[in-house]
């Protein structure tokens, strides 16, 4: 079985709940690193790592946040969520995405229009 397959499967019966949506995420990762897809399709037939397990260390970073700032409304962003996905699964760190130096046209040629006299 895949670790997309196991992955699946997990959410099946959680759509729409935290675990599903890490899954969701999971599988982004997987599809960006095999060497990941590997550890995970590991951790996945162990009790002790499924996906709502993952979900309950983001919802214990929330409760954290909310205790502190002592709001009524905690979001954990996307790259949040992943790094405690990553550390929850003992994933490397995502690699920094590189950024292409922006291109220097250059100037445009203007004709001397005297040449032409």
């Amino acid at each position: 079985m895949t670790v997309f397959e196991k992955i699946a499967q997990q959410q099946e019966v959680r759509q729409g709940t935290p675990a599903f949506f890490v899954g969701e995420q999971l599988k982004e990762i997987c599809y960006a690193d095999s060497h990941c897809a590997e550890i995970v399709s590991q951790d996945l037939d162990s009790e002790s790592m499924s996906l709502e397990k993952a979900a309950e260390k983001i919802k214990a970073y929330a409760d954290e946040k909310h205790r502190k700032d002592k709001g009524s409304f905690v979001c954990v962003p996307p790259d949040v969520a992943e790094g405690i996905i990553r550390e929850f699964y003992g994933l490397p760190a995502a690699a920094p995405e590189e950024k292409e130096p922006p291109v220097e046209e250059p100037a445009p040629v203007v004709p001397d229009l005297f040449s032409f006299f």
